[in-house]
């Protein structure tokens, strides 16, 4: 009998096998700072990657505030000190994904390791932190671009993570996101109207308050704006010398860009970075057609 039920537990390991997805090479923290967290119905892992270009906290203009926000909180939490949950905030291509890549550039040196997680996975994101919590590194946990419906379970395993739990993250573990809401969740006339004064007080409905309340777990929130006109050229000036040097800016570049950022109804860091990649290749390739 006991044959029999090993020969029968053998046929079916060999069936999931076929359905669990292939094994990475273990990360090495030592060498790899970066991975993506990738969830599956029996667990998740980490994959390693390589930092996606080397944009640094000096390439982003006009958000020196942000920066240094961000950098200190950082700081202060790969020295062991106090340091917050972290959520980026607001208008598209402001520079809120670019400025936690710069991060990890800037800080990898000094110990900061970066696993970013998709908002589907997040749901995973207990079993992620438990792996990380007898590490001697300290992570960056990161989702970009973070939003939810109402129903979502992600939104639930984030809320717990973040303060929900007994236990709550580990000191060695923190939680950046990016998102265009503040509150990370719908809003809807409906809820507004559930909102009520009591002696003059103002008192929020439930929904309101369960949507406010996620946002409310990240202690520091930054927000980013869309670009005035000088900012938006200062920051297409700086690209543009990036990636063609110097002498590369000139008063045709400007009213391009101008005009750039007219056609498309926005001024942003990533519009800034698009026209400097158009411009330069265009005359790059005029100048070989001379």
């Amino acid at each position: 009998m006991d044959g029999d039920l090993a020969l029968r537990l053998s046929r079916l390991l060999d069936r999931v096998e076929g359905w669990l997805p292939e094994q990475p090479p273990a990360v090495d923290w030592g060498r790899d700072v970066a991975a993506l967290w990738q969830s599956h119905p029996l667990g998740g892992q980490l994959v390693a990657v390589s930092p996606r270009d080397g944009v640094r906290l000096d390439d982003l203009i006009g958000v020196e505030r942000q920066k240094r926000a961000l950098l200190d909180n950082t700081r202060a939490f790969l020295k062991g000190y106090p340091a917050n949950h972290a959520l980026l905030w607001g208008a598209r291509g402001s520079g809120k994904s670019s400025m936690v890549r710069a991060l990890l550039n800037t800080l990898a040196n000094e110990g900061l390791r970066l696993i970013q997680v998709d908002r589907h996975d997040l749901v995973a994101l207990p079993i992620l932190v438990q792996r990380l919590r007898d590490r001697s590194e300290r992570f960056v946990v990161y989702c970009d671009d973070l939003s939810f419906e109402g129903s979502d379970d992600a939104y639930k395993a984030l809320k717990s993570v973040l303060d929900g739990t007994l236990t709550g993250p580990p000191d060695n573990v923190l939680l950046y996101a990016t998102s265009n809401r503040r509150h990370l969740l719908p809003e809807s006339m409906a809820d507004n109207q559930q909102t009520h004064l009591v002696d003059g007080e103002l008192h929020h409905g439930d929904a309101v308050e369960e949507k406010i309340s996620l946002s409310d777990r990240f202690g520091l929130w930054l927000a980013f704006h869309p670009f005035d006109q000088q900012s938006y050229l200062e920051t297409c000036r700086h690209w543009v010398a990036h990636l063609g040097g110097d002498d590369a800016w000139s008063e045709a570049a400007r009213a391009e860009a101008v005009r750039y950022a007219t056609l498309r109804g926005v001024r942003s860091g990533r519009a800034a970075w698009q026209f400097a990649c158009q411009w330069i290749g265009s005359q790059s390739i005029q100048r070989l057609a001379e």
